[in-house]
């Protein structure tokens, strides 16, 4: 079931991909495996993707745990850190997406330092005006990056955004747009010393819609371990 999920999965990102004349192997699908088992997360494996998306700190750990054997695994970040799991997520995760404060920059800076580690980060930007939603706003990320940059043990690698819950995909479409916009006038800069890379954006409800705004990276779960 999941190898045929990924199969119709890739199936659609190649035909939106087609349509805005961008190379499939260009977008890097994360499977989001909270709640999963491990044998599924080996299943998704089996099947061709090697990025795997954790939500809790806790929970990646036990997995990482049991699967570290299977070193094609790039393991991401992609709930809400807390300064308190920072430790843990530092030492198992090769990018974590929801760097939303520079209180939390700072620990992981510090807990990367410790270990001798580049640690690669999202900034996640809040596009929507949902209070339930974290991220920094756009009007502050200008200000936000020239602050990451001090820090060494950072590499920030692009932005991530979560869009607001519709019935109908298209509705999404602003907030994705913001982001790769945000993007935009950010890699034109010419006094920061690195362009930004990945938009992390589109989960299975409406990566489609984000695809055609500029994502590079998309969070997927249900549709790869449930199907639509």
């Amino acid at each position: 079931m999941i190898h045929d999920n990924i199969l119709d999965l890739k199936r659609r990102v190649n035909s939106v991909c087609s349509s805005v004349s961008v190379e499939p192997c260009n977008i890097t699908i994360v499977a989001v495996s909270k709640n999963r088992s491990v044998d599924e997360i080996r299943q998704v494996i089996e099947a061709g993707i090697n990025d795997i998306g954790e939500n809790r700190v806790q929970e990646a750990l036990l997995k990482y745990r049991i699967l570290k054997n299977i070193t094609s695994i790039r393991w991401h970040m992609v709930g809400h850190l807390q300064t308190n799991k920072v430790k843990d997520a530092v030492e198992i995760f090769d990018l974590i997406h929801s760097v939303d404060s520079l209180h939390l920059a700072e620990e992981i800076n510090r807990r990367a330092e410790r270990i001798n580690k580049i640690q690669r980060v999202l900034i996640e930007v809040k596009t929507s005006p949902e209070l339930t939603k974290f991220g920094i706003e756009p009007g502050k990320l200008h200000e936000f990056i020239k602050e990451l940059v001090k820090f060494k043990n950072l590499e920030v690698k692009g932005l991530m955004t979560i869009a607001p819950s519709f019935a109908e995909a298209e509705k999404t479409r602003p907030f994705f747009r913001i982001l790769r916009e945000l993007k935009e006038v950010f890699n034109q800069e010419r006094e920061l010393p690195f362009k930004l890379e990945i938009l992390s954006m589109g989960m299975s409800n409406d990566f489609e819609i984000a695809l055609q705004e500029g994502a590079n990276m998309l969070r997927i779960g249900r549709a790869i371990f449930e199907g639509e």
